[in-house]
């Protein structure tokens, strides 16, 4: 058993992360500000022995000795991040920093949750972890892909500086239950839309790609990475190489839900990658890793879960389109 600080274990991959750490007979010192977290993730875990929360921007992060640090700590939904941009930036700099600090005080390895928005609007397909990316250092996303690749190239350098033993994961979209139905996301949004019967909102003409991960396939991807120490330095794409485009989704979950609103079409978002699927050839050679759960088994897991959670649903499309 050892020591695991998750920064951000109050969020939707955090806090399943913070299940599994737990199952596996790990002390877990969940860290979060509750900005984007949320409470009701991880209520049940408050008598769970081994378990500690404390909600802390990760930015003044405690001094906590542990083994492993997990950064999961940023807005992740661009509904998020636009509107707490600067605390984004701060979490992923700042905030990385911090951690990295506490991993070289202690001799822990620390594990960075990058994104595929790294990547930007890709021009290279699929996209591998040697590509550099094709990112607008200034558009209104670069709060985040920027903040992120800030993040990666500070990680690097505590490496190289302060021989902190470190790894980064780039995740794809990931989907699932404890996801905030009014984030934003495309899949919340597309669900919040059907179970409140209301048309389901595509931005642009649908024919954009995105691969989706379901959350208890990430989370094992990324826990092969977190737990071995000998993929210092190295740098994984962690998500669902299985392509749809927008337009499969909503046919997807419009299916499962019995929806009959159809869709509406909204004007597309500005840098909203064309095509996205990652390359996942490091995590199969390294570790037998790739999906198990499909995007009908896992979209039914998710649905099931905002019919029991969205009350009113109504109110979250509302918010989801705010």
């Amino acid at each position: 058993m050892m020591r695991v600080v998750v920064a951000g274990g109050a969020g939707f991959i955090g806090s399943h992360l913070c299940r599994e750490l737990l199952a596996r007979g790990h002390e877990v010192v969940c860290l979060d500000n509750l900005l984007t977290g949320r409470r009701e993730n991880i209520a049940e875990l408050g008598g769970v022995r081994g378990f500690r929360f404390e909600q802390v921007d990760i930015c003044e992060a405690p001094d906590v000795a542990a083994e492993l640090y997990l950064h999961l700590a940023s807005p992740a939904s661009p509904v998020h991040y636009q509107t707490h941009s600067i605390e984004t930036m701060l979490a992923n700099s700042e905030g990385t920093r911090r951690l990295l600090e506490l991993a070289a005080r202690h001799g822990g390895r620390l594990l960075y949750a990058s994104t595929s928005e790294v990547y930007g609007d890709p021009l290279e397909h699929p996209q591998r972890e040697t590509y550099w990316g094709n990112v607008n250092p200034i558009g209104p996303r670069a709060c985040y892909d920027e903040a992120k690749r800030f993040g990666e190239a500070l990680v690097m350098e505590y490496r190289r500086k302060r021989a902190v033993n470190a790894s980064i994961i780039r995740i794809f979209n990931t989907y699932g239950p404890r996801m905030n139905l009014a984030d934003g996301r495309v899949v919340p949004a597309f669900i919040a839309a059907a179970l409140a019967g209301e048309p389901l909102p595509v931005h642009g003409d649908g024919s954009q790609t995105r691969a989706f991960c379901y959350v208890s396939d990430l989370v094992a991807g990324l826990l092969h990475v977190a737990l071995d120490w000998q993929a210092d330095g190295e740098v994984f794409n962690v998500g669902n190489p299985h392509e749809v485009t927008m337009l499969e989704l909503a046919e997807a979950i419009t299916s499962l839900t019995g929806s009959g609103a159809g869709l509406t079409f909204l004007p597309r978002t500005v840098d909203d990658p064309e095509r996205r699927r990652p390359d996942i050839g490091r995590m199969r050679a390294r570790y037998g890793w790739e999906p198990r759960v499909s995007l009908a088994d896992g979209l039914r897991e998710t649905i099931a879960y905002f019919h029991r959670e969205a009350t009113p649903a109504g109110v979250a499309v509302a918010e989801a389109r705010a």
